[in-house]
């Protein structure tokens, strides 16, 4: 898309009252949403390619002002860009490329009906005047349906099986009751030392108490919720990515979509209720060919409905089944990729999903 821009040569359309962007990405998360911005600007370093990112929590007049002034880019989470339309400062009028992130998140957090409202908007282009892209670890058959209602003759393209987890994590299970959970937790914190760890929990408060008590306890750590301040979630990622801290206690808000360097271990305090944030959580580490772990306390009394499904992504990553799941896992009903939403469903002439081979990139 950048490159695209380039060729073209065309300065921001704007007239000081409305911003016209050639590029828009929407993001569900606000973290999310400022990291696809930094690698946007990035690449459009020392060229006219102009990057302004607009997400809620933080100032809406500093952030008009910058869309005001005119990109080519604008990166947003579907609340603040749905305000901004809807306060006349912006028009989908130039846009040639619009780009939904983690669209199955998109759907989890109840967004789908505002990216509705903003393709369908007056000022959008219509379906085969603009290019439609949308990436997803999972595509579940709702989020197909909306592509086929905005997209013209879609391609869809798998890499591997959908919703499976790396090969390059190593999964290991422990059952851990929930009052021995901070225990083994602290153990396990205090053997590897320095590693980069991300710690994932259910609920808010146990975010912010573990956060204080790994603190407390010498290692130096930090966390990260939805009810934090934005300016708050954005020190904590701060500290994390520098290395001020090399433990980050996080709920959901930061399982999806951020690719922070060098995570070595993710420790699911709490499992997810879900295979999907399951595997998206995991997925933070062993990332560009890295090798990285993945440590999960599996509470039978919480926990067992979810073994089954756990099963299977072992089995599809090549690693073994805990002896202990025992008859959970022998009842899965998932058998395939298709209970991640991994095949098209269109059919027919459409076949398959393309199978794309992820070619060695270049650091």
């Amino acid at each position: 898309m950048i490159n695209q821009l380039l060729t073209s040569q065309e300065g921001p359309v704007m007239d000081g009252n409305c911003c016209q962007p050639r590029v828009v990405i929407v993001s569900p998360t606000r973290e999310l949403t400022i990291q696809i911005f930094e690698q946007a600007k990035k690449f459009a370093h020392n060229s006219i390619v102009k990057a302004v990112v607009a997400y809620g929590g933080a100032s809406v007049s500093y952030q008009r002002n910058h869309v005001l002034a005119g990109c080519h880019i604008l990166v947003a989470t579907p609340g603040r860009l749905n305000d901004f339309v809807t306060r006349g400062h912006l028009s989908f009028a130039s846009v040639q490329y619009f780009v939904l992130d983690e669209a199955d998140r998109m759907l989890d957090m109840g967004f789908l009906p505002t990216v509705e409202q903003m393709l369908g908007h007056a000022t959008m282009p219509a379906t085969g005047e603009r290019q439609t892209l949308m990436f997803s670890a999972t595509f579940p058959e709702e989020i197909q349906h909306l592509a086929g209602k905005f997209l013209l003759n879609y391609v869809f393209v798998a890499v591997g099986i959908v919703g499976s987890a790396s090969t390059d994590v190593e999964q290991v299970f422990y059952q851990v009751p929930g009052k021995e959970k901070i225990r083994k937790l602290k153990g396990m914190l205090s053997e590897n030392g320095g590693e980069r760890t991300v710690v994932f929990v259910e609920q808010k408060r146990t975010a912010d108490f573990l956060g204080s008590f790994l603190s407390e306890n010498g290692m130096k750590s930090t966390s990260i919720h939805g009810d934090r301040l934005q300016r708050e979630r954005e020190q904590a990622l701060w500290d994390f990515k520098k290395g001020i801290c090399n433990v980050l206690v996080a709920t959901g808000v930061a399982a999806r979509g951020l690719d922070i360097e060098g995570i070595e271990h993710v420790i699911n305090f709490d499992l997810p209720k879900s295979k999907d944030e399951y595997v998206h959580r995991i997925g933070r580490t062993g990332r560009v060919g890295n090798k990285g772990k993945a440590t999960s306390f599996f509470d039978s009394s919480s926990d067992s409905a979810l073994a089954p499904a756990l099963a299977v992504i072992l089995k599809q990553a090549g690693q073994e089944v805990p002896d202990w799941f025992g008859d959970m896992s022998s009842q899965s009903s998932y058998h395939d990729s298709n209970s991640f939403g991994g095949t098209d469903i269109r059919g027919g002439e459409f076949g398959k999903a393309q199978v794309a081979e992820e070619a060695d990139e270049e650091w």
